[in-house]
């Protein structure tokens, strides 16, 4: 696998809260990055696309270099600027204009031109035209190519985008028809806070493109990270740890639960990663309960096997711990269950068959015929229950046909009845098992969707 990316690299850096994420979403035109008045908040690496320009380019958010606080982490925060500064085929230099130019600038500034990358000091916070005055304190660090900009509110970035376009080499055609390529898979690896998440990311991606800390709540944004392996595309979202409403300290933690969830929602695919060496907790299940409840295929996996790994009878505690976790998170039970150590690496590999198996099963088909008997035979095998003097009737049956451009998506069924209402929750998991017993959907929920016979007269 190699981690690099098909379109051009701009990575945004510049020290601690001179609004750098403000300008990532602005360039990206979405709000995924955090913008919070309290230094140091961007810690991972933040990847998106902008697409805004003559060609598509991806942007990084790094982590402020030099932030007061938080000492363990400012080495790797620094060593994560310099990785993407080395990956970056375009360097935005971005200072504070209202504060001036500080000593942290100046030495970011001899970093930034060791590089001997293009660079563009990118001048931020002037708001209006009576600010302009302010940039001129900059230009003692003697870079050719300057611009004043407010990311807070668009003035300039248009005029900034032109220059990237200018800066940027030009893309091949291999370059083109890679950008337009199929879709690449998006998994969002989701759990508590400190069980592994970045970790795992490191082990796929093999390089430290994410930030792994024994501080929990190290991750608060949702890092994509983009892979490819054996010709596959990958996007890879490293959630922030999800708490208890009642845990969240600050309101970052708040922001950062909402963006976790908004993963699950825009991901193919949900890998939820357990701690083994504390079990299946209550707040796994309810992020369990979250993956479910989006609809999404998923994934689990037992993490820090290295932790319990045991000399004699493995198979027998393996075995054990994948049915303990089945009977805690049984109404997620159609996840595929892994057991592995993102440290060392083990059953990695592993991972990737279990996903390839999924992308498989998303594919298969149940031909109508075959699921009209299915049906009519479990059916006949056990009626439905009487509800309100009425029973549920099944007509007709069909799988849907689903959105060519997805990845994956859950295995949908249509069930033409003469009253929707009349299926009740235990009989439609009767059903799934049934149509699971001819197809298994291995990592993917089964949706039963029943339309009243009346619609089918319509057309």
């Amino acid at each position: 696998m190699n981690g690099t990316n098909k379109s051009p690299n701009v990575a945004i850096v510049g020290r601690p809260n001179v609004g750098k994420s403000e300008l990532f979403n602005r360039l990206v035109g979405r709000k995924i990055a955090i913008v919070h008045d309290q230094p140091g908040i961007t810690r991972d690496r933040i990847s998106a696309v902008c697409t805004r320009g003559e060609q598509p380019f991806a942007v990084w958010d790094t982590g402020g270099v030099g932030g007061a606080g938080e000492s363990e982490l400012a080495t790797q925060v620094r060593h994560a600027v310099e990785e993407a500064i080395r990956d970056s085929d375009l360097l935005l230099f971005l200072v504070d204009a209202k504060n001036g130019l500080s000593p942290l600038d100046q030495e970011l500034a001899r970093m930034l031109r060791k590089s001997q990358k293009p660079v563009v000091l990118v001048i931020n916070k002037i708001d209006t035209e009576k600010h302009e005055n302010l940039a001129v304190d900059f230009a003692s660090l003697g870079f050719s190519e300057s611009l004043s900009i407010s990311a807070a509110h668009g003035r300039g970035i248009s005029e900034l985008i032109e220059t990237i376009d200018q800066l940027l080499p030009s893309p091949s055609a291999t370059d083109q028809s890679t950008v337009t390529r199929s879709q690449p898979l998006s998994i969002a690896i989701i759990g508590r806070p400190n069980v592994g998440k970045s970790s795992l990311i490191n082990s796929i991606a093999h390089s430290e493109r994410a930030i792994v800390s024994e501080l929990p709540g190290t991750t608060r944004d949702s890092v994509d990270i983009s892979c490819e392996r054996n010709g596959q595309q990958f996007l890879f979202i490293d959630t922030a740890g999800i708490r208890r409403r009642g845990k969240q300290s600050s309101s970052v933690e708040v922001f950062s639960v909402m963006r976790a969830e908004r993963s699950i929602r825009r991901a193919d695919l949900c890998v939820l990663i357990v701690d083994l060496t504390m079990g299946v907790t209550a707040q796994d299940k309810r992020i369990a309960g979250l993956i479910q409840k989006a609809r999404k295929a998923a994934l689990v996996v037992l993490n820090k096997w290295d932790l319990m790994k045991p000399k004699r009878s493995e198979r027998k505690m393996i075995a054990q711990l994948v049915d303990e976790t089945r009977a805690r998170i049984f109404f997620l039970d159609y996840a595929p269950v892994l057991i592995a150590s993102a440290l060392t690496g083990e059953n990695i590999e592993k991972l990737f068959e279990f996903i390839g198996k999924i992308r498989r099963a998303a594919r298969e088909r149940i031909g109508t015929g075959v699921l009209n008997r299915l049906l009519r035979s479990a059916f006949a095998a056990n009626p439905p229950p009487m509800i309100s003097g009425r029973r549920l009737k099944l007509f007709y049956a069909a799988q849907a046909s689903g959105n060519p451009q997805a990845t994956v998506e859950p295995a949908e069924f249509i069930l033409f009845v003469n009253e929707p209402r009349l299926l009740s929750e235990t009989y439609r998991r009767y059903l799934e098992a049934r149509i699971r017993k001819a197809k298994p959907y291995p990592g993917l929920p089964v949706i039963l969707t029943c339309r009243p016979r009346q619609e089918t007269r319509r057309k």
